[in-house]
């Protein structure tokens, strides 16, 4: 089954960890062996890894970030070295879809051609097509002011998230508190006539309650898990989730072991301990909450500052999400569900957001 992954950081993989994602997984691996204490775990996600498990579209992100051990150097100290980062990380996108590697999908013709050029393929056995993506930011710093907006738009950026870790010049994020400074609720204006579309996740309480009020948009949550069953302001409350789903938002299950279950220790405690189950309650717990299987979806996150030491034991690539499908039979979950949970979703959120009939984008890409 084709899957929708909503949050990938391709780009900054690839630029900050120096990985070339077309190789396997396993020969990136060996290769970064001899490097002690300088990348993360293992890492899950190559292209050849997305191809073998479907992953045939993603949200990819810009991410103005570095990894340092020390947090102060973590976020650029300024907003030129974001804006620079962030289209470096832009260009290298580019790279990969002249070279057929990567497919960008910036309209929804687009988005329905591409998904039903996969599904086409896997009926015909045949090879997949390049990977699609929608280009996001997550963190709105590259964004220097409101009225640059327009000109980000304008160079494929589709979604911004304007939180991260901490606070920046436009909102608070997962760590801290506080609302929308006057540029935050300027940005969200620009970013609503400019036909952006909103990602909550990362924003503190007040932030999000304040985004939701002042943007009247479409919004998803592209890696969010849920507070009611893992403590702490990285997930969402259960009003945080009803505000969602009444709004028409889709959440994307994050994959990172300490949002996924209560008490998890980086660095602690074991990879073992967690597993796709636990992945499976998160999303399970959204769909009870809307009384459907409509605003779920997979969103993992892998790879984003962490590897397999830090993803559910029984995951070893990213071609291993396919292992849901079976969770969720064996819950009960029809077939429908299960495929709204995997891909579809996503897809009809985004006819709905980019002003197509969702019944058409249905009809287009059924299997």
């Amino acid at each position: 089954m084709l899957i929708f992954d909503a949050h990938l950081d391709l780009a900054w993989n690839a630029l900050e960890w120096n990985r070339n994602l077309e190789l396997p997984a396993a020969q990136v691996r060996e290769f970064e062996k001899q490097f002690v204490d300088i990348v993360p775990g293992d890492l899950t996600v190559t292209y050849p890894e997305m191809r073998r498990g479907r992953v045939g579209v993603c949200i990819a992100t810009l991410l103005p970030r570095l990894h340092r051990r020390e947090p102060q150097l973590t976020f650029y100290q300024s907003r030129e070295s974001a804006y620079a980062a962030a289209h470096g990380q832009r260009h290298y996108y580019r790279a990969m879809c002249a070279k057929g590697v990567l497919r960008e999908l910036p309209d929804l013709a687009s988005l329905t051609s591409h998904v039903e050029a996969w599904n086409a393929a896997s009926a015909a056995a045949a090879a997949p097509p390049p990977i699609g993506y929608i280009l996001s930011m997550e963190g709105a710093p590259p964004i220097l002011s409101p009225d640059q907006v327009h000109k980000w738009h304008a160079d494929g950026l589709r979604i911004v998230g304007p939180a991260h870790y901490g606070p920046n010049e436009y909102c608070h994020g997962t760590g801290s508190q506080g609302g929308l400074t006057a540029d935050g609720r300027a940005l969200l204006k620009e970013m609503r006539a400019a036909g952006l579309l909103l990602d909550a996740t990362h924003l503190a309480d007040q932030s999000f309650w304040e985004a939701l009020d002042v943007f009247d948009g479409p919004v998803l949550a592209s890696h969010h898990n849920c507070r009611a069953l893992v403590p702490g302001d990285r997930q969402l409350t259960d009003e945080q989730l009803r505000a969602l789903i009444e709004r028409g938002a889709v959440i994307g299950a994050a994959f990172d072991n300490w949002m996924i279950v209560p008490g998890y220790v980086k660095q602690v405690t074991p990879a073992a301990e967690v597993s796709l189950e636990q992945i499976a309650d998160h999303i399970d717990h959204v769909c009870q909450l809307a009384g459907n299987a409509r605003h779920s979806g997979i969103g993992t996150d892998l790879d984003g500052g962490f590897g397999r030491e830090q993803s559910p034991g029984d995951l070893d690539t990213i071609a291993d999400v396919q292992q849901l499908r079976g969770i969720f039979e064996r819950r009960g979950y029809p077939h429908a569900d299960i495929e709204g949970i995997f891909w579809r979703n996503f897809v009809e959120f985004f006819g709905r957001a980019w002003g197509e009939d969702a019944t058409e984008l249905e009809r287009a890409t059924a299997l």
